[in-house]
Order: structure tokens, then sequence, then C-alpha cells
């Protein structure tokens, strides 16, 4: 019988590109193995230099836990406990396996390095774990399919001069409140607002006072992402992996992790949906929705989202999310453990 896990790999082509990035496996036959075979399976999926998506279309077997844990993720489209988070369950297995294979085909490079960096499940530490996520953007970004994803854009507007600051804050008592403050971007996280959240969030991680830190945002959506504009205009990427480790916000914020409210809404898109992801308690209105878009672009998430977001969801439904870009609503999110609760209205 032929077994997918010991073929030829990822087939590199002379320039380098996977031709096999992905393998999918059924799993439902899987129940009735040998635990030896089992743990076998599981030890094989973890050596794979593939992203390996497992498939199930009856309930799984108890004695398949160590392959679902394992598997880059797996879909299923039978009702499933919003506890399982190694299992996804979509309305139509076919058709999403149909969307997460042509999401892997389009950037294959950037696919496998997400891949393999939530399935790695690196230093519990934040300080590790955002340097491995900062080194995997950083290369990506001297890649071909980031390259194609500029040329596809074509030539950015920049965003309009303005010295007023991007992000407000103010205290009140033990209270800090952070906004995001350039509606006009629809408060995209440019160098320069990111810096001016990296600052107002090292005013809390100085002062153990401020017992609780609210970050919010100006307009009709939270955080849209990094700037567009700014895309592609990296010339030293060891530069750039410096500057994404230690001229961001992503460690500061994890450090008042426990006194940080987020209040999201609108679309919350790559760094946006990262950010949130990062606060002890994350509130969002009906209109929220989070998704992924870096993959698509070549690239990976890069503003702490493979840290964040796993901790919240778990790595598999991360995994699904950032290699397909699926939109993720309110109440899916809240299930999932993404958010902490849906309240107030539509903005």
């Amino acid at each position: 019988m032929n077994d997918p896990l010991l073929d030829e790999g990822l087939a590199l082509s002379d320039s380098g590109a996977p031709t096999r990035p992905l393998i999918v496996l059924e799993l439902d036959d899987l129940g009735a193995a040998s635990p030896e075979s089992v743990l076998t399976t599981a030890t094989r999926i973890r050596e794979s230099a593939s992203l390996v998506v497992g498939v199930l279309r009856r309930p799984p077997a108890a004695a398949i836990e160590p392959v679902l844990a394992a598997t880059t993720l797996t879909l299923t489209d039978l009702p499933t406990s919003a506890l399982r988070a190694e299992v996804v369950c979509v309305a139509n297995i076919d058709a999403a396996l149909a969307t997460l294979r042509a999401a892997v085909a389009r950037s294959p490079r950037a696919a496998l390095v997400c891949g393999h960096l939530l399935r790695a499940r690196i230093e519990p530490d934040t300080t590790p774990a955002l340097a491995a996520e900062a080194a995997a953007y950083s290369m990506l970004l001297a890649g071909p399919e980031f390259a194609r994803w500029l040329v596809e854009r074509g030539p950015a507007d920049p965003a309009p001069a303005t010295d007023r600051p991007l992000v407000r804050l103010r205290r009140n008592a033990d209270h800090l409140s952070i906004v995001l403050d350039h509606p006009q971007r629809r408060n995209a996280l440019s160098t320069r607002l990111r810096e001016e959240l990296l600052a107002a969030a090292q005013v809390a991680v100085a002062d153990p006072s401020i017992a609780t830190v609210e970050l919010s945002g100006d307009g009709p959506v939270f955080c849209s992402g990094g700037d567009l504009a700014e895309f592609g205009s990296a010339t030293d990427i060891v530069a750039a992996y410096l500057v994404r480790l230690d001229h961001a916000p992503w460690r500061a914020l994890a450090r008042i992790a426990d006194r940080l409210v987020v209040r999201a809404h609108g679309p919350c898109i790559g760094a946006g949906a990262e950010i949130a992801a990062f606060a002890g308690t994350v509130t969002a209105t009906p209109d929220t929705y989070f998704s992924f878009p870096e993959v698509r672009m070549g690239l990976i998430p890069g503003a702490g989202g493979t840290v964040s977001v796993p901790r919240r969801i778990g790595r598999w439904r991360a995994a699904w999310l950032m290699l397909t870009e699926q939109r993720l609503d309110a109440s899916t999110a809240l299930d999932w453990g993404l958010i902490d609760q849906v309240t107030g209205t539509e903005r």
C-alpha cells in the first residue's frame, strides 16, 4: 500500500519551489488500527516536511488522538465540540479541501513556513517565539511569492503626511486608555503608528500601578492590518528582522496581557487580529470579523500572530485561518476563544 508519508518529501523543483507541499490523510479507518500503528503514523506526521491535513468523515475514535495532535489540522463536517481545537468543522469537506489546496498552491513557500512555525510549538516564552516569527517573516520578504504580490499590488499610494499623534493616550486614576487614531487609514499599522503603540504600551510596562489598560480603535475599524503602502520598502532583511523583534509592540503587549482589554470592532485584518489576541480580555462588536491575508501575499503573520493566536485557539485552527484567509465571524471567534465576549452594537 502506498504511504503518502513515506513519499518523496516536498519534491523541490529546480528553482526550489515545493511541488508537494500538502498531504491529505483520510483518518476514519485509523481507529481500527493497533496502538503501535497509530503512534507510528503520528510520528511520521510530525517528521513530515509537508503540511499534513487529516480528514474525518465519521466521529473520531479516541485511539487516534495522537494523530489528531500531530497534524497541521484536521477537517470534519460533523458537529464538533468547540473545545476540540485540533479539528476544524466545515460545511463541506471537499469544498474546504479545494480552498486549502488552492491557497497552498498559490504560495507554497509561505504556507509551509507558516505551518512549520505553528506546528513546531516553539518556546513557551514569548521572546524566543517572536524571534522565530520575525526571522521567518523577514526571510519571506526576499522571496518570489512576496515579489509577485508586490507586482500584483502595483504602485502604492502613500498615506498623507500628518503631524498629529496616531495613538491617543489618556490616564484616569489606575486606568490607561490607548486609542489607535488614524481612521483615515483604517488604523493601519504603519511604522509610525506601530512605534507610537509601542511607546504607549511601554507606559503600562513601566508603571505597575496601572491596573487596567484598554486598547481600542477610532473610526469604523479597530485595525486593518499593516499599512500596505509600506510593504516592500525593506532593503536590509536582517535589519527588518531586528526591527520586528525589538521595535514593535508585541512583546510589550504580551507583558501587560493580564491587565490588557482590547475592544475590537469591524474588520480585524492581519495585525489587527494578531494584536488583539495578545490581550487577556478581548471583546468584539457583532460586526467584527478576523482574517489573515499574509500567506496569499507570500508572507506569514508578522505582528506576533503565530504566538498570540495559537495561544487562544490552538495551532490547528490558527493554521486553517492563516493558510486559507477564511473570515472568522464574532460568533465563531467566541466559540473558539479568540474573543471573550460579544458586546455592544455594530458601529
